[in-house]
């Protein structure tokens, strides 16, 4: 028998994982107490019935915290007698959590006991930081759609029927922070940036013309093999110890180019030598042809015709409980561009209020 553990913070995605788990073919039993798993699944073993050959189970904070504290001696318990069991553990962002559950108007679980929304979070992160710390693997939601989560959870782990182990190679930016799942963090920011060459701003790592202006770098030749050696040393331990899941994060400054380029050699010399290597990209996000390959918009630069992406706030005057607001539908909403120059903002006020040939003024500021 196969037995998934499906345990994460709510609004992470669980429910929406375990209904995956179901369209596999999984038979799936949600909210299960802590304290009953291991005489569960022992009455389910006795059974010897196929129905239950693949066992998604789902456990969240309504538990009590000396249960969720010895839910990973059970498991390992089940291990040793011969049962196939994984955890895998989905969390996000308090800011992100926080925005669901503001979309949704859902309750949260832990709420009812007097607690503000984000105390909730933080207690349910408390009451299962032991299951976090026992996962298998650990997927951050924090910037993955629905369907994406989807496709983790299909080539991750419903595929995942050979004693093998699950490699991603996923590629991300600096700016957008470090993704929290990952096992290895590579920094390469230090290769040549092909940003700066205008004719490749646009394009990706998928790209040949990037490839090439990389490939022109011994430097980049040499973190290829340094990372590649790294991880086959390792990635033997990572078997040895029973690991089934690998996530190697590759990160440049955008997550366009560099990152991308490397991550893509990584997963194609890696899968020469191991069945079930992934990639990902968390550039998709701003970028979406990034995963075809596809030139791309560079998120510090506007395409040729179309304006720049600036952040829309109301202007504000000195008191910081009142603001500039318009009452007429034609005029545009008053912009602030956030620029850093010489310690000031710039601060650009709509042409109606501001006079038609008043421009951008400064102003002090932090």
């Amino acid at each position: 028998m196969r037995l998934i553990i499906v345990s994460g913070l709510s609004g992470s995605g669980k429910t929406v994982a375990l209904h995956y788990f179901e369209d596999l073919g999984f038979y799936c039993i949600d909210n299960v107490p802590a304290a009953l798993l291991a005489s569960m699944i022992e009455q389910i073993l006795a059974t010897e019935d196929p129905m239950y050959s693949n066992l998604a189970i789902g456990i969240d904070a309504r538990n009590r915290a000396a249960d969720l504290a010895h839910l990973p001696a059970v498991t390992a318990d089940l291990r040793a007698r011969g049962t196939r069991c994984e955890v895998v553990f989905l969390h996000a962002d308090d800011d992100v959590l926080l925005k669901r559950f503001g979309e949704t108007r859902r309750k949260h679980p832990l709420s009812a006991a007097g607690l503000s929304l984000r105390e909730a979070i933080d207690r349910e992160r408390q009451l299962l930081d032991p299951i976090i710390g026992a996962a298998d693997l650990v997927i951050d939601t924090t910037r993955t759609s629905v369907h994406q989560l989807r496709d983790i959870v299909r080539q991750r782990i419903g595929r995942h029927d050979l004693p093998d182990l699950s490699i991603l190679i996923e590629s991300f930016g600096f700016k957008n922070g470090i993704p929290a799942d990952a096992d290895f963090v590579f920094d390469v920011r230090c290769l040549p940036n092909p940003y700066w060459d205008v004719s490749l701003r646009t394009l990706t790592g998928k790209d040949q013309k990037v490839a090439d202006f990389l490939l022109a770098s011994k430097s980049v030749q040499q973190m290829l093999e340094d990372i590649l050696g790294f991880l086959e040393r390792r990635i033997p331990q990572y078997i040895d110890c029973n690991r089934n899941y690998l996530t190697v994060a590759i990160g440049c400054t955008g997550g366009q180019h560099r990152s991308v380029y490397i991550a893509e050699k990584l997963a194609t010399e890696l899968s020469k030598r191991h069945k079930q290597v992934m990639t990902f990209f968390f550039g998709t996000m701003s970028c979406p042809k990034l995963k075809a390959g596809s030139p791309c918009p560079s998120s510090a630069e506007p395409e040729s015709g179309s304006p720049a992406k600036t952040r829309v706030f109301p202007v504000w005057n000195r008191s910081p409980r009142r603001h500039l607001t318009s009452t007429s539908s034609t005029l545009p909403w008053s912009v602030v561009t956030w620029r850093r120059s010489a310690g000031w903002w710039l601060t650009c006020i709509p042409r109606r209020l501001r006079g038609s040939s008043s421009h951008c003024r400064p102003r002090s500021g932090g």
